[in-house]
């Protein structure tokens, strides 16, 4: 007997490693995509992988489904290691019933979320999937409802991925929009609510499934993907790299790399990237490259909301994150897609306990009907609200312009900035001088004989006063003025100093942020 059982299980086991068999297997690489078990050997470090609920099969017996039950119901479950770190995976298979989430799938996916928050390790979701399964009706769509409990709860707690590589529509988009990010595959990869023939009936609108929720679409202009990738394989390398950064949990600490570059490396160009006017724009990704470890950056959002850069790094071999105004986009402007952008960037970073490093040269919010009738002032107020509660170490370095409410905004001191430095160039001000000069000297510019002469001598007044870091400085709202190439040194320095940091909030059950 036990011999026939053994037999029996490599039978099973095999039968599930088959998935919806050959012809369905080639059908995947016929479209450019790995199968669900490819996946977890490339994301994986080779032979880690741990294989639980291989032999599941679902129960529904409506519509002769109880004709067509196959070993692991659709999606591939368990843990291994990556890096030699331990994390939680599912994988669904879209070569059984499409992936599609039955009861019994769902609890799968359920059973290694549980497990993951219980060990306080990662988990990743990779999504190829049809949808619920419409043969179990509401039960499906119950699976759905567990799933998405689970990824709220885990938030904050251990950092979830998912990776979309397939369709993912209708309730399934809700449980990656619940995870920390997302990465999608150009061409193979789409996330919409409703499908192209529903938009079509119901709006009118023609659109490919790309157009509408393929991975250039999400990338660039919802936000809704945090990563594009070429194809499955560069995608699930680009998980791997990302997880080189996070720590395991919330109490753990993210992992260190060993730095070759030297701490105290001063870097001459530095002082030569700020232009000589102030109206000119430059590349504040080339200031990051020259401040953190060499080849350290990688993008959030690269594609979306380019006037704000959002980005893990490294500093002394440290994770950290960074959020920099981008001058050459928009002038650096703050605006409602920035503003989501960099917030959520900064929830996370205080979750995981990364610090933020905060680069400066912003003229303010972007003006304009569009901003304010589509809620600015909400927006802009996600970002200040996330640095106002983020308690991890927060260094701010001021580039260049720092006006209004944006200046308050990027962690300023005035909202629990641990260590705010400034370059010789930064400019502190309500707003720039010809603004300025124009409202306090309205009257007096009307009534000269030669108003322009008189604007421009009260426009070098008020750059005088303002234009400049000083008068912040002698406030104490600047810690120090720094040479431009001292910013890697001192800002190394001061997460040294900041490694130990103890800050909390107010007890409560939680703040009510403006969503």
């Amino acid at each position: 007997m036990k011999e026939q059982n053994r037999t029996e299980a490599r039978k099973r086991i095999e039968a599930a490693r088959l998935g919806g068999g050959e012809d369905r297997l080639q059908r995947q690489h016929d479209a450019g995509k790995l199968t669900a078990r490819e996946r977890i050997e490339v994301l994986l470090d080779e032979g880690t992988f741990q294989e639980i609920d291989a032999l599941v099969t679902h129960r529904c017996t409506d519509f002769g489904m109880e004709k067509r039950r196959v070993a692991g119901d659709g999606v591939v479950t368990g843990w291994g290691e990556v890096d030699g770190r331990r994390i939680f995976i599912y994988s669904q298979d879209f070569t059984v019933e499409g992936g599609s989430l039955s009861a019994t799938n769902a609890a799968k996916i359920c059973k290694v979320m549980d497990m993951a928050l219980k060990a306080g390790t990662p988990v990743i979701g990779i999504n190829d999937s049809g949808g619920a399964r419409i043969q179990e009706g509401v039960a499906s769509l119950g699976g759905y409802a567990d799933i998405f409990l689970r990824n709220t709860l885990a938030s904050g707690v251990i950092p979830q991925l998912s990776a979309i590589l397939g369709p993912c529509a209708g309730g399934a988009v809700y449980s990656p929009a619940l995870t920390d990010f997302i990465f999608m595959a150009e061409g193979t990869s789409y996330m919409f609510v409703t499908g192209p023939s529903v938009v079509k009936t119901v709006t009118h609108e023609e659109v490919t499934q790309e157009e509408l929720g393929g991975a250039s679409t999400h990338a660039s202009r919802s936000g809704v993907s945090h990563f594009r990738c070429r194809d499955d394989r560069h995608c699930l390398e680009e998980i791997r790299r990302l997880l080189s950064y996070l720590p395991s949990n919330n109490l753990d600490t993210a992992p260190e790399s060993p730095c070759n570059d030297p701490v105290d490396r001063a870097d001459p160009e530095l002082a030569t990237i700020v232009p000589e006017s102030r109206e000119k724009p430059y590349d504040m990704a080339e200031v990051l490259k020259r401040v953190v470890d060499r080849d350290s950056i990688m993008e959030v959002q690269k594609d979306f909301a380019q006037n704000i850069i959002t980005a893990f790094a490294r500093m002394d071999g440290k994770p950290v994150g960074i959020v920099a105004n981008q001058p050459a986009v928009l002038a650096g402007c703050l605006d409602i897609h920035a503003s989501v952008k960099a917030a959520r960037f900064v929830r996370f970073l205080d979750c995981f306990n990364i610090p933020i490093l905060t680069f400066v040269d912003v003229p303010g919010f972007l003006p304009g009907t569009d901003q304010e009738w589509n809620g600015i002032i909400t927006n802009g107020a996600k970002l200040l609200y996330a640095y106002c509660e983020a308690t991890v170490p927060k260094l701010t370095v001021i580039i260049r312009k720092a006006y209004g409410g944006a200046y308050d905004v990027m962690s300023s001191k005035h909202i629990r900035g641990d260590l705010n430095l400034a370059w010789p160039s930064a400019e502190i001000a309500v707003m720039g001088a010809p603004g300025a000069v124009a409202i306090l000297f309205r009257k007096e510019i009307a009534a000269s004989d030669e108003p322009q002469e008189v604007s421009a001598a009260r426009t070098e007044e008020y750059e005088n006063l303002f234009a400049n870091p000083f008068n912040a400085a002698e406030r104490g709202y600047i810690d120090a003025v720094i040479e431009e190439p001292e910013t890697r040194p001192r800002l190394i320095e001061g997460l040294r100093l900041l490694a130990g940091k103890r800050d909390q909030n107010p007890a409560k059950k939680h703040g009510n942020e403006p969503l």
